[in-house]
């Protein structure tokens, strides 16, 4: 499921009257958007536990990075709509709404979600919250929603299936252990073709019968096999290691994603850590299909040669490539990743790592001059930190 449009996020705007009380009331409900959303999402559990059984992530949910991405993309929208010259949360709003469809989310599910965050803000503000600030709330609410719920409906429509309609069942027909902490998986199914970059979200029911879900870059596929790398850090992960073998059945998404590598002769520049390498594979291996004369620099930063999981196939399908250069960097030797150090002037530059690595080489590439910054930078998260990265 990919589009290259983006939500649009200024076609509805407030009423004067709710602009000026969202103005009013912004700085106070900034101030607790966290204890709200964690409120919030005691009562949706407590209203609907089948959500947080079959559909949340339990993991996200219990360290709190799921409460925080609401918070951050809840206040940010609203500043947004009160604020001229705030910035456009498009993207925050495009990645949210990838990962939507890559859970089967539906329009009935935004009307759960009003039904308890509305009441989540009344409950920590308190009195504040008059009859007019909760209609002004749910004004910037519902704007928000129908700005993902559109943008949805094109991304479902894109693949031509059902909004919603995207589990498969998915055969596993291999399984590699590529490091004691990475595993690879084929998984063959009635899928429809990923873009470069593009993940899938693998369902498993556990043992206390909960469907858990988990996104996974595609790392190679078509429209009928997609083959994942998977680092065991999580439910769903020690489930596949420890309990799926060849020849068993579980459930894969239709590929979903907005790191997409686009199509373009300008150089491509992949800047990956650790298991981040995921979806920088399958660009690399849409380039070694389709571009190979394309300038690409791959910078990788791992703790050791030994827990670089996937070396083998990126420097097979490097040597594939023209004009490919790679450059690795160990931590463990005190090796760092100096991006700066490169020539990235006209270049797409694609990244992927955890919260720490994306930040300072996103800070580095901000640093850069005018004249030697590149022509775009895009970046994947692996869990839902919209409220550290925007």
């Amino acid at each position: 499921m990919f589009v290259t449009s983006k939500p649009d996020t200024k076609a509805k705007r407030l009423s004067p009257e709710h602009e000026q009380i969202i103005i009013a009331t912004l700085p106070a409900v900034g101030e607790q958007i966290e204890t709200i959303a964690h409120t919030f999402y005691g009562k949706m559990f407590s209203a609907h536990p089948e959500l947080l059984r079959d559909t949340f992530n339990r993991g996200n949910q219990k360290s709190g990075e799921q409460q925080k991405a609401l918070a951050a993309s809840i206040a940010t929208f609203a500043t947004m709509l009160v604020d001229e010259n705030a910035p456009d949360p498009v993207d925050l709003l495009n990645r949210i709404a990838h990962k939507h469809v890559s859970l089967g989310i539906t329009e009935d599910q935004y009307q759960v979600v009003h039904d308890n965050l509305l009441p989540a803000v009344a409950e920590v503000l308190g009195e504040a919250v008059t009859p007019k600030v909760a209609e002004a709330w749910s004004a910037v609410y519902w704007i928000m929603a129908e700005v993902l719920i559109e943008h949805e409906k094109v991304l479902y429509a894109s693949d031509g299936v059902e909004n919603g309609d995207v589990f498969r069942d998915a055969k596993v027909i291999a399984k590699n252990v590529l490091t004691e902490r990475v595993t690879e998986y084929v998984l063959v199914g009635d899928f429809t073709e990923p873009q470069p970059g593009q993940y899938t979200s693998i369902g498993v029911k556990l043992a206390d019968g909960a469907r858990q879900l988990r996104q996974y870059s595609i790392i190679g596929g078509d429209a009928t096999q997609y083959r994942i790398a998977v680092e065991t850090d999580g439910e769903v992960s020690n489930h596949l290691r420890q309990h799926i073998e060849v020849g068993d059945t579980i459930q894969a998404t239709l590929a979903a994603g907005e790191l997409v590598l686009q199509a373009s002769e300008r150089p491509a520049v992949l800047i990956s850590s650790g298991i981040g390498s995921t979806p920088m594979v399958g660009m690399l291996a849409h380039l070694a299909q389709n571009n190979a004369n394309r300038e690409v620099l791959y910078l990788h930063a791992d703790d050791s040669a030994e827990t670089w999981a996937q070396e083998g196939h990126i420097r097979a399908l490097a040597g594939q490539l023209d004009n490919c250069q790679l450059v690795a960097a160990q931590r463990s030797a005190g090796e760092l990743l100096d991006v700066t150090a490169h020539n990235l002037v006209g270049a797409d530059v694609y990244i992927c790592g955890g919260n720490n690595f994306l930040q300072a080489i996103r800070s580095n590439i901000d640093s850069l001059d005018d004249a030697a910054k590149p022509s775009s930078v895009s970046f994947e998260l692996f869990s839902p930190n919209d409220w550290l990265i925007r």
